[in-house]
């Protein structure tokens, strides 16, 4: 007999019987960790605070995106459009590569793999957003390109209802009462609505800018953000390249002043480099949809910034459309 054995002389015997309680006993612990640990992560509060930071950068985007309505209003009759574009990444460019260039190249074989997603969302987000946000600005003001630009969440709503998301009837009417807004404004109040050239070119920045927005959400495991963004700037300004070299050939190059350099270096560190990164971060955290909850803040903006800096007056029709837009937009944002 082991000295443990005289010792403990219930030990063998008993042993059988203990061992019932003490397989109980280890479940008891195991299912009271487990369920510890479930309401811990249940409890987590970093998604929350996730949530909230991403909402601050959306908003920290719509509010510089303002801006660079104005700023593409304000080279109107001094920098041809693709030119303004063209020299607007290459800032962008110049600001970023200092922070993305050597993690871009250590992930450039991801890069490789998922080249026809980032062709596109350069494309869309890059080369020709910002284009025709910039031909807008040729013959629209900037309030009415603010204004249009809000009715991009009602495309990503769109976007959502296209992949099975269900928008429920009080979005939908939101989106009506929205869209009425939009043809307010750009109709003048008149019927039928006669829309100027330069509101159909913001109409369409409006749906490559929701297009844009809605791929965000698939953008590939692995490839962060800023590589991302430095990627799509690099791929933008090559694909605009041609268009720009044809645009110094049949309208000459501009005049490099304050008036001019200054709106381009506005809209390459800000506009670009610090509001796509915010926005895209944004999308991230909080998805397209809900990042656009707070663009619909943007019609405000530009129009507080469009009346101080170039003297643009919103009017009454302006203010009834801005009602409607935002009224419409919350509505269809409400849960």
């Amino acid at each position: 007999m082991s000295p443990i054995a005289a010792r403990h002389p219930t030990a063998t015997t008993a042993g059988t019987a203990s061992t019932a309680p003490t397989g109980t006993a280890t479940e008891s612990v195991t299912e009271s960790v487990t369920e510890s640990a479930t309401e811990t992560v249940t409890r987590k509060p970093a998604p929350v605070r996730g949530a909230g930071f991403g909402v601050l950068l959306a908003l920290l985007a719509t509010v510089v995106w303002s801006g660079s309505f104005v700023a593409a209003r304000a080279l109107h009759d001094t920098v041809p459009p693709v030119q303004a574009a063209f020299w607007r990444w290459i800032v962008a460019i110049l600001v970023v590569t200092p922070f993305a260039a050597r993690a871009t190249w250590r992930q450039r074989h991801l890069i490789r793999r998922h080249a026809g997603f980032v062709v596109l969302a350069s494309l869309l987000g890059i080369t020709v957003y910002n284009t025709l946000v910039n031909q807008a600005g040729l013959t629209t003001s900037a309030g009415n390109m603010g204004m249009i630009m809000a009715a991009s969440p009602v495309v990503m709503a769109l976007f959502e209802r296209f992949g099975g998301a269900r928008l429920g009837v009080r979005r939908v009417t939101g989106m009506v009462i929205a869209c009425a807004g939009v043809l307010l404004l750009v109709g003048k109040g008149a019927l039928p609505v006669r829309l100027g050239a330069g509101d159909l070119w913001m109409f369409a920045a409006a749906l490559s800018f929701a297009s844009y927005s809605a791929l965000l959400k698939r953008r590939p495991d692995g490839l962060g953000g800023v590589v991302f963004l430095y990627a799509t700037f690099l791929l933008g300004a090559l694909m605009l390249l041609p268009v720009y070299v044809v645009s110094l050939a049949t309208q000459g190059g501009f005049e490099p002043t304050t008036g001019t350099v200054g709106p381009l270096v506005h809209v390459g560190v800000l506009s670009s480099a610090v509001a796509f990164l915010a926005w895209n971060k944004a999308v991230s955290l909080v998805g397209a949809a809900r990042a656009g909850i707070v663009y619909y803040l943007q019609p405000v903006c530009v129009a507080l910034l469009s009346y101080a800096l170039l003297g643009e007056r919103l009017g009454l029709l302006g203010g009834a459309s801005m009602a409607l837009i935002l009224g419409g937009v919350a509505l269809s944002a409400a849960r």
